[in-house]
């Protein structure tokens, strides 16, 4: 076994100095998850990615799809068309990632009337949160 593979082995994300850390806040960050799971069903260009995680600015995007591609989580294959294009996809370390995110988000969804429901029966255990509001429901806030 090599070195590196026993000093990961023995890392910690509970650790601060952990590298383990950077790469969990790309992976789940508020961008690094919704982009990961957008590539789950293969391939994308860059104006695609950006269409499918709505709210996400070109800087942004360009900077999250450089941190994935950086740990291995993604690749960046540039194809040779006219016009010249990018395209970006899971790799093997990215894909069980990507994977466990997207049931995580499952999860959530199957959770979410319970959450809603009780962002509604206790208001003041989230000041300064917005309610979360489900498709189609009423506009009502909670506050």
């Amino acid at each position: 076994m090599s070195k590196a593979i026993e000093r990961a082995q023995e890392m910690s994300v509970y650790d601060p100095d952990c590298v383990s850390r950077a790469i969990l806040e790309h992976a789940t960050g508020r961008w690094g998850s919704l982009v990961l799971v957008s590539l789950a069903d293969g391939p994308l260009r860059f104006t695609q990615i950006r269409r499918q995680v709505a709210g996400i600015g070109d800087r942004m995007l360009s900077q999250t799809l450089q941190r994935l591609d950086a740990d291995g989580l993604i690749s960046r294959t540039e194809l040779s068309a006219i016009p010249p294009h990018v395209e970006y996809a899971l790799t093997e370390l990215g894909r069980p990632i990507a994977d466990r995110i997207g049931a995580l988000i499952e999860t959530i969804y199957e959770q979410l009337p319970g959450i809603v429901a009780h962002h509604y029966a206790h208001p003041q255990t989230a000041p300064g949160n917005p309610a979360p509001q489900m498709p189609g429901a009423p506009d009502a806030k909670i506050r």
